[in-house]
């Protein structure tokens, strides 16, 4: 399984699975035209995306959902946050909850949701699987990782999770303190080390791949993220290169 990370961040999120020649997307949440445009500088045809899972309906998620009109794309979304999606045609909405099982065999994907925690109507990250024995997990934005999501998880050749913030830079920054405490709940974001925590349960030294992502260009910096998770797995006696494989997006 392939993977290309479009855009990841405060200002969008996308992110492309491409397994043989048909390739699924995680949120669609830049400009339609600029999804357009990294598809093709990636490699792949816009034509040859499949589906849409939506993680959740804030707008660096979903501003380019639009996309699906264009090519009939079916999007994925829980049942929650279509109450907040539109312009989509209603022959391409598919609502979907926790647990669920997703088996497109047709394009040679099976797909898991699990519920995240987020101060959103119904959030869902993604354990992707291919015909090939490859798993992905994306686990974006959340206040805090539950067994549960920790068991969906689990086994994956690849890992997608967010690596917020810092803490400390949170407190010391101008945000109003209704937006740190936001931030900084159970229902906000990951910092570093509660990402950096997730995978030292999760990853077992098997060349797994980790991709840090959507950090806040305010309350953290990309050098910060890559060493608390690199120094949390050495602990386990990891090393990055030979155990497991990092990627600051």
């Amino acid at each position: 399984m392939r993977v290309d990370i479009l855009a990841s961040g405060s200002t969008g999120n996308c992110i492309a699975l491409t397994s043989d020649k048909n390739t699924i997307l995680i949120d669609a949440g830049i400009a339609k035209t600029k999804i357009d445009r990294r598809l093709v500088e990636v490699g792949i045809q816009p034509s040859n995306v499949r589906a849409i899972f939506v993680t959740h309906a804030h707008g660096d998620h979903i501003k380019g959902l639009p996309l699906a009109n264009k090519y009939r794309i079916p999007i994925f979304a829980g049942v929650g946050e279509w109450k907040t999606i539109q312009c989509i045609d209603e022959a391409l909405q598919r609502h979907i909850k926790a647990r669920e099982k997703i088996n497109l065999e047709s394009i040679g994907f099976y797909v898991e949701p699990f519920g995240t925690h987020h101060d959103a109507m119904d959030p869902l990250g993604y354990a992707v699987c291919d015909y090939e024995g490859n798993k992905c997990s994306i686990c974006l934005d959340t206040g805090k990782v539950d067994e549960y999501m920790l068991s969906a998880m689990e086994y994956s050749n690849t890992y997608i999770i967010e690596s917020n913030h810092e803490p400390n830079m949170v407190e010391a920054g101008n945000y109003p303190p209704s937006v740190k405490a936001r931030v900084l709940s159970d229902i906000g974001h990951l910092s570093n080390m509660q990402t950096a925590a997730a995978l030292t349960k999760l990853v077992n030294g098997l060349g797994e791949k980790i991709y840090l992502t959507h950090l806040s260009s305010k309350n953290n910096m990309p050098g910060l993220a890559e060493m608390t998770t690199k120094r949390a797995l050495a602990k386990k006696g990891f090393k990055e290169g030979k155990h497991y494989f990092l990627e600051v997006c």
